[in-house]
């Protein structure tokens, strides 16, 4: 069976999407639609910027999201998934591609939510950090002996086996990361993020995207999409939407997502959007099922 995944926020990199919106007219029409809504040119940004213009959130997340929905649509009948996912804001581009939002919507919720995440990241000093070689269940013990109420830090993504990303306070995530190396991680890396995503820390940001997304129309995907909170799969439309509200301070389970694909029937995974990063985490989490971008379609 044919799953289809969809990156989220770090897979951005200057040039992405150029060679869709210079070759292929449907991708031109789009991008340019993208333009008119967002009211400025995340062409320019995307195909010409510089990295620090393309790592602000509220332009990463658009730009990441466009480049993906562009690809799938672009593919015309080969974009024939039989369940769908996406790693955080890719669960938005998931949602298009599989029919369940429009693209017009799509961009403007995830324009939206951006916005509100980056104000989030302002109101304090918040990171994430990827742990590398050592247990969850380790990780997910040295966070709840260090995390609390003003000292948060807590598990955010679970990727892949022996990768999973903390998220919290500067001060939190740097004593979190001292203890894990002392347990025996091999890698606890701070991120370049621009706060604590998936994460309490994000409720002010929750509280904005609830509105918008309670206003926004989502219809019967073309097929079940399995979403981060809970790895299972949903075609509900209001289950779609509260699961979409819950992902912004839950962590992202990546690894059952893809396990309970798998466990469907999934045995071939394409990734839409920019850069390998889920190819590399679903060839971890199950080396027999395929794993490849579009261009080896």
């Amino acid at each position: 069976m044919k799953a289809f995944v969809f990156p989220g926020q770090g897979a951005q990199f200057v040039g992405m999407g150029k060679d869709l919106y210079d070759n292929m007219p449907q991708a031109k029409e789009l991008f340019e639609r993208a333009n008119d809504i967002l009211g400025y040119r995340i062409t320019d940004i995307m195909f010409e910027g510089t990295d620090d213009d393309l790592k602000q959130t509220k332009v990463t997340q658009p730009a990441v999201f466009l480049h993906s929905v562009i690809s799938a649509l672009c593919m015309g009948d080969d974009f024939s998934p039989e369940m769908v996912a996406g790693h955080s804001l890719g669960e938005f581009s998931a949602l298009v591609a599989a029919g369940a939002l429009s693209f017009d919507d799509g961009l403007r919720l995830v324009y939206a939510r951006a916005m509100a995440m980056q104000k989030a990241c302002e109101k304090a000093p918040s990171t994430m950090a990827a742990i590398v070689g050592l247990d969850d269940e380790k990780i997910e013990e040295i966070c709840k002996e260090v995390n609390r109420a003003d000292h948060v830090v807590v598990p955010a993504n679970y990727n892949c086996p022996g990768q999973l990303v903390i998220s919290g306070n500067v001060e939190a995530i740097n004593e979190a990361c001292a203890k894990i190396k002392e347990a025996g991680a091999k890698r606890a890396l701070p991120l370049k993020v621009g706060g604590a995503f998936h994460s309490p820390l994000m409720q002010p940001a929750q509280e904005e995207l609830k509105a918008a997304i309670e206003k926004t129309e989502v219809k019967t995907p073309q097929c079940p999409i399995y979403q981060n909170v809970d790895g299972l799969p949903h075609t509900d439309p209001a289950e779609i939407k509260a699961n979409l509200i819950a992902q912004l301070t839950s962590p992202v389970r990546w690894t059952q997502c893809v396990q309970n694909m798998i466990a469907d029937g999934a045995n071939d995974f394409t990734e839409c959007g920019p850069g390998k990063a889920l190819q590399g985490m679903i060839s971890r989490i199950n080396k027999e099922v395929a794993a490849h971008g579009i261009a080896e379609e």
